[in-house]
């Protein structure tokens, strides 16, 4: 195995979803950097369907975990759970979103994908432009961690497209799919078990 390969693989297993920041900011360069990895992820048609909208200043990050922090505690005390635990979950949510230097909102875009009259291949084309935006997700957590970056990907943009379109005033088409925090970690994270590959795979 060269010297190349290990690095990746290495990389690959190494990485951790990280959740609390050292405060320190990130080089603009090396954001950029992380950034560029992303974009360089494969897509259906070569469309290229994802579009990130990046966050730096503390006003703009307190504002968006505020939105997503109210959405949060209306959905949870219409399902009937603890108020208590409630207020705590979002409190913390907000406290993850804000504290980080960097948050990237990952937005798919239809505008160039292929359209279909019929609803079978308009799910279809619509789940292949997902499926990119996540490929470019996942380059951009795997070229954080090789930059000595901590992040972790978020799913709340899914519960509340409306309120991330809402204070962000996306573009028209840009439809919010997750949100990634990024900076410095204050702390190694925890290694998760995997499933046994015996579980997940099929030979034929």
């Amino acid at each position: 195995m060269s010297e190349a390969t290990s690095m990746l693989y290495r990389i690959i297993q190494e990485r951790r979803s990280i959740r609390r920041f050292d405060g320190s900011a990130i080089p603009p360069e090396t954001l950029q950097r992380v950034l560029e990895a992303a974009t360089m992820a494969p897509s259906a048609h070569n469309r290229q369907p994802w579009r990130f909208v990046i966050l730096t200043a503390l006003d703009d990050k307190r504002s968006l975990a505020n939105a997503l922090g109210e959405e949060l505690r209306e959905d949870r005390l219409a399902d009937g759970d603890d108020p208590g635990q409630i207020e705590k979950d979002v409190a913390q949510s907000i406290e993850r979103i804000t504290n980080a230097p960097v948050v990237v909102i990952a937005c798919l875009s239809m505008e160039a994908m292929d359209v279909y009259p019929d609803e079978r291949r308009k799910t279809a084309e619509y789940i292949m432009a997902v499926q990119g935006v996540s490929m470019a997700a996942q380059n951009l957590l795997l070229a954080a961690h090789a930059e000595g970056l901590g992040a972790c990907w978020l799913c709340a943009p899914l519960f509340t497209k409306d309120e991330v379109r809402e204070e962000l005033s996306l573009p028209d088409g840009w439809d919010p799919q997750g949100l990634i925090i990024l900076g410095y970690p204050a702390e190694a994270g925890k290694e998760r078990p995997r499933r046994p590959m015996e579980e997940v795979s099929l030979w034929r």
